[in-house]
């Protein structure tokens, strides 16, 4: 098994790139009541909601794979890009990770759809942690799941 990597994927989406950029990079608190079944909580550790400026650092509660995790991250945007970078700091994932590094990128396709390409970077602390490819599989779950919402609120 490799120490580190990097996984790619293209999650088609049929709400607009802005709404999803905007989603992911100003209204992470709405994730709860938009995708509670894998997000219970999101809550600023460092910087404020209003601002939701680049290195703000949030705690996510989230169930993955039935078990209740814990995740602290910094967050950067690049609005010419319409890119979240999430860096994670502490939590569930960093016991198994040194580096975990996730860009959610969203690209207009047509008028009213886009793609995410995700891009998850990591370096394992040991040879005996497993890839992480059960995170990028539940943040790729995440993205598609949330198009539901965004397609509600483009009614």
């Amino acid at each position: 098994m490799a120490m580190s990597g990097t996984y790619v994927t293209v999650v088609t989406l049929k709400g607009t790139a802005e709404k999803h950029y905007k989603r992911w990079r100003n209204e992470t608190n709405r994730f709860p009541d938009a995708i509670g079944h894998h997000i219970q909580g999101v809550n600023v550790h460092d910087g404020d909601w209003d601002s939701h400026g680049h290195g703000t650092i949030k705690i996510w509660n989230y169930t993955r794979d039935g078990k209740e995790e814990m995740f602290k991250e910094r967050i950067e945007m690049d609005d010419e890009k319409m890119a979240v970078t999430i860096n994670g700091l502490e939590g569930h994932v960093m016991e198994e990770l040194k580096v975990y590094v996730t860009t959610f990128q969203f690209i207009p396709e047509s008028e009213e759809g886009c793609v995410c390409k995700v891009s998850m970077v990591w370096e394992k602390r040991n040879e005996d942690s497993p890839d992480p490819i059960k995170y990028m599989k539940f943040v790729e779950k995440m993205v598609a799941d949330m198009d539901d919402h965004i397609l509600q609120d483009q009614e």
